[in-house]
């Protein structure tokens, strides 16, 4: 579905009335905003170009950034607005490929337009993956491989021997695959092997895009570990390890946002650097990733190429599967077979990863307990569903002892599309306060109360709490709150917060890294420009025990059957020798 929006009237901030020519068309159509025209126009001046053509294209490529992609094919624009007279393709390219901004603000490749920062990050993602790729891979001593590999890997779990053992072979690997197809397990004894064939102790960095999947990444790593079937002679390599955030592992600077401590001229020290969840990680930070590892240190990537992409530009873990798919030999390695949730849960996923919708539907529609469909009109069975998990919350946030109160924490989450309007997250964490007003029996709710839960929506250095960090508000006089740090939890008083929101109900990209019993989701209507199958895909994985979609057999199957498209290059410029 093309992003188009509506304008609420003539005030709307997304119009400009000053726009003249092809750039008013557009915005008056809802394809370009008023911020996509300016920054476009005041380019144009800047770089003395008055072509209205270009002038267009790079009005187009601002829009397609705020969207995510990174690049723009003028080949293929018509299908954005198909009853709009756009330039034809061919000379339209050549007077950008002429433009005193090409080269400058504006970058041609292989028929793809760019703003000069990202073809520059796609092309440095590029040059470093195919360099690792080109270099000698590490030695291996083939019988302590095979040793080490016998005695973390048993005949059921060949699909993660496979995986372990390719990337015990290579300086680059990726894994992938659907939630409890087995990658932190695959991990855990994958850095056992490499332990195992390194004659001194192994550097390891163990990364992810957010402080939640950071943590999450920490005690899932932990609880392989500590498994008994997790050899006694590798623990000590691998216990204790901890992940952190993207921000932490380059270097956070306070005095640039997009620059790091650590880069091509000071790399990280660092033998082994792994990154979880790594479908969120960005372009850009990709670019700074990848350059500042050492080309004689390990980078494995996990994640699931088929969930939601960075909220910023890029599908990153798409493109680099997708470019190394049939390549001989290829760094990536996938996992399909699931062992974390339920048979019907684990069917409606790959139902919906697959975009079979009559298949998705009928499954919501068979009876499954594991599995429900909720009509939107319903909503006293969504209070149902709901209210149980809120009340418990409380409840154990008034008794405050931890891990009960983290386990509350993780047992249910609502999901949303939006952050705004009826099927979003505001709406819902209002609809669910009003529901808790009266099960306890009150008319008011303080501004913090105990059991509201809260996410962090920004990096706090000085706290130590993350973007993506979730808590809940405990009882007492103390006024604090625990934050699920992955372990026992931490204690941050109230007074001290100040960049997080309550927690009820999350986006589905908000939900990303992080797991919960049951899990609720909303969709909107069918014409959302949100809805897609990795939306759906992302937040029924989300869930161990239940889900519960709330929609209409419209939104359900226009969901399924809508994929979510990025424009990039660099799946394209992978693949090519």
């Amino acid at each position: 579905m093309t992003e188009v929006f509506e304008a609420v009237d003539e005030h709307d901030h997304r119009l400009a009335a000053d726009l003249t020519g092809p750039l008013a068309d557009l915005n008056r159509a809802g394809l370009l905003t008023a911020g996509d025209a300016r920054i476009a126009r005041t380019l144009c001046l800047l770089g003395g170009e008055s072509s209205a053509d270009v002038e267009l294209a790079v009005a187009l490529l601002v829009r397609a950034a705020r969207n995510g992609s990174v690049c723009v094919d003028l080949r293929e624009v018509h299908d954005l607005l198909p009853d709009h007279p756009w330039p034809e393709a061919r000379p339209w390219l050549e007077a950008v490929a002429a433009s005193p901004l090409t080269g400058v603000a504006v970058r041609h490749d292989d028929g793809l337009l760019y703003l000069h920062r990202y073809w520059a990050e796609e092309g440095a993602v590029v040059t470093d993956l195919h360099e690792r790729l080109a270099r000698p891979q590490p030695v291996v001593d083939e019988r302590r491989l095979g040793i080490a590999l016998d005695r973390h890997f048993t005949a059921p779990y060949a699909e993660q021997r496979a995986a372990a053992e390719a990337s015990a072979r290579r300086w680059t690997s990726v894994i992938t695959g659907g939630p409890g197809t087995g990658k932190t397990t695959t991990l855990a004894r994958l850095l056992a092997v490499l332990a195992d064939q390194s004659a001194t102790p192994l550097r390891i960095a163990l990364a992810a895009p957010t402080g939640k999947a950071a943590a999450r990444m920490s005690q899932a790593l932990a609880d392989a570990v500590s498994k008994p079937t997790f050899p006694e002679v590798d623990r000590g390599a691998v216990a204790g390890l901890t992940a952190s955030t993207l921000h932490r592992l380059l270097g956070f600077r306070p005095d640039n946002r997009t620059r790091f401590r650590h880069h091509r001229g000071n790399r990280l020290p660092y033998d082994v650097v792994v990154v979880d969840e790594a479908s969120m990680v960005s372009l850009s930070m990709m670019a700074r990733l990848v350059e500042a590892i050492r080309p004689e240190a390990r980078l494995i990537l996990l994640g699931d190429a088929d969930q939601l992409a960075s909220v910023e530009a890029g599908a990153v873990l798409h493109d680099v599967v997708a470019g190394f798919q049939g390549r001989a030999p290829s760094p990536v390695s996938r996992l399909e077979k699931s062992h974390r949730f339920g048979r019907q849960i684990g069917a409606l996923a790959a139902a919906v990863r697959d975009g079979h919708a009559d298949v998705a539907w009928s499954l919501l529609t068979a009876g499954d307990t594991d599995v429900e469909l909720i009509d939107p009109s319903d909503t006293a069975r969504v209070r149902e569903v709901v209210m149980p998990s809120v009340v418990d919350l409380r409840d154990r946030a008034l008794a405050g002892d931890p891990a009960p109160v983290v386990a509350a924490l993780n047992a249910h989450r609502l999901l949303c599309a939006h952050r705004a309007g009826p099927f979003g997250v505001a709406a819902w964490n209002e609809r669910i306060e009003q529901w808790l007003k009266a099960e306890i029996g009150t008319d008011w709710l303080p501004y913090r109360y105990p059991g509201q839960p809260l996410m962090q929506t920004s990096n706090d250095y000085g706290l130590k709490l993350w973007n993506g960090d979730s808590g809940v508000v405990l009882g007492g006089d103390e006024r604090r709150a625990l934050f699920d740090d992955g372990a026992e939890g931490r204690i941050v008083s109230l007074a001290r917060l100040s960049e997080v929101e309550v927690a009820h109900a999350l986006t589905v990209h908000r939900s990303q890294g992080s797991e919960f019993g049951q899990v609720p989701v909303i969709l909107p209507e069918s014409d959302s420009r949100l809805l897609s199958r990795q939306l759906l895909y992302t937040a029924v994985t989300r869930a161990v025990d239940r889900v519960h979609v709330v929609g209409t057999e419209e939104s359900v199957k226009e969901a399924v059957r809508r994929q979510a498209r990025r424009s990039s290059g660099l799946a394209g410029r992978l693949a090519a020798d």
